[in-house]
């Protein structure tokens, strides 16, 4: 997973697709997170909300919910 993950990180960032990026990141934390890989999983989840939030995405709003629950952000 990590190295497909990095791969594609890697990728968006060569084709400046910054939207790709968030995405990925958004996925990856999610993966991490259902591992209990809680503090790597917020990472990334926070990388793809800074992201998320300079576009507009609207997955700014659910990513920071995961990110309040593990008591990352506020509400």
């Amino acid at each position: 997973m990590l190295e497909r993950s990095n791969a594609q990180v890697l990728d968006a960032v060569d084709r400046k697709d910054v939207k790709a990026q968030a995405l990925v990141y958004h996925k990856w934390g999610e993966t991490l997170i259902s591992l209990n890989r809680i503090d790597e999983g917020c990472f990334f989840l926070t990388q793809s909300y800074v992201l998320a939030l300079e576009l507009g995405l609207g997955c700014a709003d659910n990513i920071q919910q995961v990110l309040v629950s593990h008591g990352r952000d506020r509400d």
